[in-house]
């Protein structure tokens, strides 16, 4: 068991090394595309037409990046037959799909989810003992069409079917809170809104937020867009701080990471969290409390389904909003100084040769 868990950690470290890469290039460009974008009911609209085709590169790359890291998790495992399935299942798991009359989607947690068991699939497939005939159209054919037909069926009853119920169960739960306290909308929101860094969960906070704006309440959504910023922010400022429990390549991307938290784009820390998920959850949670609470306190609104620095102007009660995401990223990265290890040795030797 020890083993295979250490295999496991293997396959997902090699799924974060080739999609850190896209993360931090979509994200970046798509941070340069909202420079001086237009604040609408409906979002951020880029200015002009090379800013509009500057935001679709930056999503392309936005969209692309759980893909890949599932299709490379598979990759780790079983080697070139599980790309295909990987790449097919994690671009499904990124998908909104529509069950039980509900949108849900998994995210990186389901596309983690689906890599591994796609590899495992094709590796397992593999080693079938079959005629030499059948043998040459196994990697084209056989496998990645049957993994991702049993894995995909899987996938819609197993994983996807219960989110959807997950999803109306979270919004008639937030709904109930709004209506009796704003400090158990502030503390849950603080768990919960971003503890999937734009996955699922996050989107259900975000669609409760925005459909209170409906009906003129702004607050909920106020502390939503301070938290899509903690987290990367946090950990910008955890690598700033306690430089050796990174390597030199986490350090580097971090400075990236950070740019995008500070244009509302949370997506960056995803790469940190598969990697150390027993440091970088609880202290992301510990800051995202901290910042609910205090924009809670404030009386911080925002009127449109952004966030980050970059809707400042729109915002209510700007101190508070900005001292919300400050406090909330100090708070993440003093949390990661304290939970984190120091990078070992002989990685930071390799790191630097």
């Amino acid at each position: 068991m020890k083993k295979l868990l250490k295999d496991i950690q293997k396959h997902l470290l090699s799924g974060v090394s080739f999609m850190m890469p896209i993360v931090v290039a979509g994200g970046v460009i798509l941070a340069i595309s909202l420079l001086g974008a237009e604040q609408t009911a409906t979002g951020l609209v880029p200015n002009g037409p090379i800013m509009s085709y500057l935001n679709q590169l930056g999503k392309a790359g936005m969209t692309l990046m759980i893909p890949v890291f599932s299709a490379y998790i598979a990759y780790s495992v079983a080697g070139k037959p599980g790309l295909t399935p990987g790449f097919i299942l994690g671009y499904i798991a990124n998908s909104t799909i529509s069950i039980n009359g509900m949108d849900c989607k998994s995210g990186f947690l389901g596309a983690l989810v689906l890599g591994l068991a796609a590899g495992y699939m094709a590796k397992w497939m593999k080693g079938w003992k079959v005629g030499k005939t059948l043998r040459a159209i196994m990697p084209i054919l056989v496998i990645p069409v049957f993994s991702v037909l049993i894995l995909g069926f899987g996938y819609y009853f197993i994983v996807a079917t219960p989110i959807s119920y997950l999803m109306m169960a979270l919004t008639n739960f937030m709904s109930n809170l709004n209506d009796t306290s704003v400090i158990g909308l502030a503390l849950f929101m603080g768990v919960f809104a971003e503890i999937d860094f734009g996955g699922p969960v996050t989107k259900a906070v975000s669609m409760f937020t925005l459909a209170l704006i409906n009906e003129g309440v702004m607050g909920p959504n106020g502390i939503f867009r301070v938290l899509v910023a903690v987290a990367p922010i946090g950990i910008f400022l955890a690598t700033v701080i306690a430089k050796k429990k990174f390597t030199a390549e986490e350090r580097e991307n971090a400075t990236a990471v950070g740019i995008m938290g500070c244009l509302g784009i949370t997506e960056g820390a995803i790469p940190y969290a598969i990697k150390d998920p027993k440091v970088i959850y609880p202290a992301t949670i510990c800051g995202n409390i901290v910042g609910a609470l205090i924009a809670a306190f404030g009386n911080v609104t925002c009127p449109v389904p952004h966030g980050g620095f970059i809707v400042l102007p729109v915002v209510g009660q700007k101190p508070t909003f900005v001292i919300a995401i400050l406090a909330g990223a100090i708070v993440t990265a003093i949390m990661i100084r304290i939970l984190k290890k120091d990078v070992p040795q002989e990685e930071a030797i390799n790191e630097n040769a």
